[in-house]
C-alpha cells in the first residue's frame, strides 16, 4: 500500500499498481485489475524482458516502495512509488498523486511500460489526449494526468526499449508542475520521506516486534480520510473471506466501531492527531438531542450505501460478485453509541492535546448516551452484522456500558459531580443486568447474548473494556471456553455456529489478537508470545495484513489491508513486549 491521507493504492509483489479508486478511497477504481475487468487494464506496469524474480520492500520507516526487477541476463531495475505528503504553508501537500522513479542499476535491462487505466468500475476505456510531455485520461470525477521524461511515444503504444538512465513519473490532477519535473520528483521524496521519518520518530513503541508496529502504524494513518477525517476499514472491496465463499463485501468506508479501534489504538502510540480527526468527522455526524448512529457511513459524511453488483469485474480470482456499498448501514448495532464515546474519552484527559475536551464537547457526548442506555436491552444486529437474525448481543450490552461509564468519568473529570453520580448510577444499571443476562450458569461462561449459549470472541474484550477485571474467575472461565471452542491451530473464527450464508470458514484475525490479549491479561504470557509469534510470520513479505488467514497454510483472505488487524497488531505487541527498562 501507498498513499497520503487522500487516497491510496495498491501494488502487487512486481510493482504493478492493481487497485486504486480515485479521486478518494471510496471513488471509481481507475485501476482495478486486482478485481480482473473484462476489459484489458486497469493497471500501471513496468514489464520487464525475460523477467526471472522481484524483491520489494519499504524504505525504512517510511511509505514509500521500493521494487527490484531483476531479469534472467543479469539485469536489475530499481522503481521507487509513493504519494507525496508533506507539511507546507501550513498544511498538508497531500494531492491525488502517484510519484515513480525508474532507473537502471545492472546490465541493459530492456522494459515495456503499460499505464492502462479504465472507467466506470472497469466497464470502459477512457478517453486519452496527449501532449509534449503528457498523457491525459479522461477519467468519471477528474481528468489523471501523466507528466514524465519518458519518450511518449514508447508509452503511448506500448512499446518496449532499452532502460538506460532514470525515467520520472508523476500521475496526478491535470495541472502543468510548477517547477522541473527532475527537482519535482527528487524535492517530493525527500520531502515525503522526511515526514514519514518525522511522524515515525514521535511513536511511543513497545521494545520487541518495532517493525511491525512501525508498519501497522503507517498503514492505520494511510486508512485515514484527512478531508473529513473518516477512517475506512479497508481500501478494497469484495475480496472473499474464503475461497469462493458469498462473504463478500464492500469496505471502503467508515464503521464506527473499526475506526474507534483505530483511534484507540494510534492514541497508544502516542498519535493523536487522528483522533482529534476522526472526532471532527464524528460531530460533523452527530445532530440533534436524540442521535440516530448507523454503524457505518461513507467518507464524506454519505449515509446511504446502497449496495449493487458489478458485472464489468470477474472478482478476485474471478470470484465474484464484486459489490459496491454495502447494506450494514441500514442495520441497528448498538455498540456504536460506546464506541463513539470510548473514542472522544481521551480528548478531555490527555494534556498534550492543543484542543482538549470541555463543557461544550460533554454535552454534545451525552445524547450518545443516553441513546446507549436506551437501547441496551434490545435486540440488535451485532458487531459481526448478521443480516437475517437479531439478538441482545452481551458486547453491544457492554459498549451501552462503556458509553455511560466513560461520560461518568468525564464528568468527574470536569467536576460535574451530579453529572458524575447521574451517569455512574446508569451504568451500574447496565452492568447489573449484563451480569444477570448474559452469564450462563450452566455452561460456566458469558454467552454471545442475553440467555444464550453460544460464544463469540468479542466477549475476549471484557477485560480490555474495563467491564470485568481480568483475574475475574468468570471472564477467566469465558476465555478458556473461548480457546476450546473457537481456537484451531493459532488462529480463531469470531464464532462457529452457522449464520446467514453458512459456518464460517477462516480465522477473523482481530479476534485472534484479541485472544493473545485476553491470554496475557490472565497469566499465560508465553502462550500468549507464542501465538502471537507464529501470526506475525503470517504477514505477507511487507508486513502487512488482510482481514481473515486461512487454518491451513495461512493464506490471506478478506479485504486488504484490514485496519481491524493492524489495531490487534499494536495491541497486542504493547501488551506482551518487554519493558525498555529491561534493554537500557
Amino acid at each position: 500500500m501507498v498513499g497520503n491521507g487522500s487516497f491510496g493504492a495498491l501494488l502487487d509483489a512486481r510493482g504493478r499498481v492493481i487497485w486504486s479508486c480515485l479521486p478518494a478511497f471510496d471513488g471509481d477504481p481507475a485501476f482495478c485489475a486486482l478485481l480482473q475487468p473484462r476489459l484489458d487494464g486497469g493497471d500501471w506496469s513496468v514489464e520487464l524482458e525475460d523477467f526471472s524474480h522481484a524483491e520489494q520492500h519499504y524504505l525504512d520507516n517510511t511509505a514509500l516502495l521500493r521494487t527490484l526487477l531483476h531479469d534472467a541476463h543479469g539485469g536489475s531495475v530499481e522503481q521507487i512509488d509513493f504519494a507525496p505528503r508533506w507539511r507546507q504553508h501550513g498544511r498538508f501537500y497531500r494531492p491525488v498523486m502517484l510519484v515513480r522513479r525508474l532507473r537502471p542499476l545492472t546490465g541493459s535491462p530492456r522494459v515495456r511500460i503499460r499505464l492502462r487505466p479504465l472507467a466506470d468500475w472497469g466497464a470502459r476505456v477512457p478517453e486519452r489526449t496527449w501532449g509534449s510531455n503528457h498523457l491525459r485520461f479522461l477519467l468519471p470525477g477528474m481528468t489523471l494526468r501523466l507528466t514524465t521524461d519518458a519518450p511518449l511515444r514508447l508509452l503511448r503504444d506500448e512499446l518496449p526499449f532499452v532502460l538506460d538512465r532514470e525515467l520520472r513519473f508523476v500521475l496526478g490532477p491535470d495541472e502543468t508542475l510548477t517547477r522541473g519535473l527532475d527537482d519535482f520528483v527528487d524535492h517530493a521524496q525527500r520531502q515525503t520521506s522526511a515526514y514519514w521519518l518525522e511522524w515515525v520518530r514521535y511513536l511511543s513503541i513497545p521494545l520487541e516486534w518495532q517493525e511491525a508496529v512501525i508498519r501497522s502504524a503507517i498503514t492505520l494513518k494511510l486508512c485515514q480520510y484527512e478531508d473529513t477525517g473518516g477512517i475506512v476499514a479497508a481500501m478494497t472491496t469484495s475480496i472473499p473471506e474464503a475461497p469462493g465463499t458469498a462473504r463478500n463485501w464492500d469496505y471502503r468506508y467508515c464503521w464506527l466501531r473499526d475506526a474507534a479501534f483505530v483511534v484507540r489504538a494510534l492514541n497508544r502510540l502516542g498519535a493523536t492527531r487522528s483522533m482529534e480527526e476522526y472526532i471532527r468527522y464524528i460531530f460533523n455526524l452527530v445532530a440533534g438531542e436524540h442521535p440516530e448512529l448507523q454503524p457505518v457511513y461513507g467518507i464524506g459524511f454519505e449515509k446511504t450505501l446502497a449496495e449493487d453488483e458489478i458485472d464489468s469485474l470477474a472478482g478476485y480470482r474471478g470470484m465474484g460478485p464484486v459489490r459496491r456499498g454495502n447494506l450494514a448501514w441500514l442495520q441497528q448495532q448498538h455498540d456504536v453509541y460506546g464506541s463513539v464515546v470510548l473514542a472522544s474519552t481521551q480528548l478531555f484527559f490527555d494534556r498534550r492535546l492543543r484542543q482538549r475536551g470541555d463543557l461544550a464537547m460533554f454535552e454534545r457526548l451525552q445524547p450518545l448516551g443516553e441513546r446507549a442506555f436506551a437501547l441496551h436491552d434490545q435486540p440488535d444486529a451485532g458487531l459481526w452484522e448478521f443480516r437475517g437474525r437479531s439478538h441482545v448481543h452481551t458486547y453491544s450490552a457492554v459498549m451501552c456500558w462503556a458509553a455511560c461509564d466513560r461520560l461518568a468519568r468525564i464528568a468527574t473529570r470536569l467536576s460535574l459531580s451530579d453529572r458524575a453520580d447521574y451517569w455512574r448510577e446508569r451504568a451500574d444499571s447496565i452492568r447489573a443486568r449484563v451480569l444477570d443476562e448474559a452469564w450462563n450458569p450452566a455452561r460456566g461462561y458469558f454467552a454471545d447474548a442475553f440467555g444464550g449459549e453460544r460464544l463469540d470472541a468479542s466477549l475476549l474484550l471484557l477485560a480490555d473494556l474495563g467491564f470485568l477485571a481480568p483475574r475475574d474467575p468468570r471472564f477467566v472461565a469465558t476465555v478458556e471456553a473461548i480457546g476450546r471452542e473457537l481456537k484451531r491451530g493459532d488462529g480463531l473464527y469470531r464464532y462457529i455456529a452457522p449464520d446467514d450464508f453458512g459456518k464460517p470458514e477462516t480465522s477473523f484475525t482481530i479476534c485472534t489478537f484479541w485472544y493473545i490479549d485476553a491470554l496475557a491479561a490472565i497469566g499465560r504470557h508465553d502462550e500468549a508470545r507464542a501465538m502471537f509469534e507464529q501470526v506475525l510470520a503470517r504477514r505477507n513479505h511487507l508486513g502487512l495484513l488482510s482481514e481473515d488467514l486461512a487454518f491451513d497454510g495461512g493464506e490471506l483472505w478478506g479485504n486488504f489491508p484490514q485496519t481491524y488487524s493492524h489495531v490487534g497488531l499494536i495491541i497486542a505487541a504493547m501488551a506482551l513486549s518487554r519493558p525498555w527498562q529491561s534493554a537500557v
